[in-house]
């Protein structure tokens, strides 16, 4: 059976692997159209997680990573810091946001076929329990719920190494054609 601690030691260990992955790679930035043309969104992320795409620089102002992509998922991993606090010393709720935003999108991502994009048309954000900065990382699940020709429903889940929720969301999408 696997303890909380253990969890905990692998999400640390997969964390340091993708950091090292994202120094070794392009940078930060945004991957140049000839560079994705032909490929579908799963393809470009997975692509991304090798290296061989820049990352989103918001990874670096958030301070997350992408840990993992598969078709329907996306899963991102963060430690609220410093950084992230609001005038109450409490995380900002747009830290939150920000990475379930990211999982989420990343998911829906993940179902475009080559040549079909997508824009975020609404979040909605439950806060559920608040985090202590520079305690523990914490895993960012989106998973998508439909994807169609037009529009794309996708859920996150903010979670501790014990499960343990701190918060959640659910996104509309509106599919497109890209030029």
């Amino acid at each position: 059976m696997t303890t909380p601690e253990d969890t905990l030691r692998q999400w640390r260990e997969e964390e340091a692997a993708m950091r090292l992955q994202m120094s070794k790679g392009v940078g930060a930035g945004v991957a140049k159209p000839e560079q994705v043309i032909g490929l579908s969104g799963l393809e470009v992320l997975q692509a991304s997680l090798r290296g061989e795409f820049p990352y989103p620089s918001i990874s670096v102002t958030m301070d997350f990573a992408l840990i993992s992509v598969s078709a329907g998922e996306a899963i991102f991993q963060g430690t609220p810091d410093s950084r992230h606090l609001n005038p109450m010393g409490t995380v900002h709720g747009g830290w939150y946001a920000t990475l379930l935003d990211s999982a989420v999108g990343c998911a829906v991502h993940t179902m475009m076929p080559p040549g079909r994009g997508y824009t975020t048309a609404e979040l909605s954000v439950n806060l559920v329990r608040g985090a202590v900065a520079g305690k523990e990382p914490l895993r960012v699940i989106g998973k998508v719920l439909h994807c169609g020709k037009q529009l794309a429903t996708a859920e996150g889940r903010i979670v501790d190494a014990t499960g343990k929720l701190y918060a959640h969301a659910t996104t509309t999408c509106l599919v497109f054609e890209m030029k």
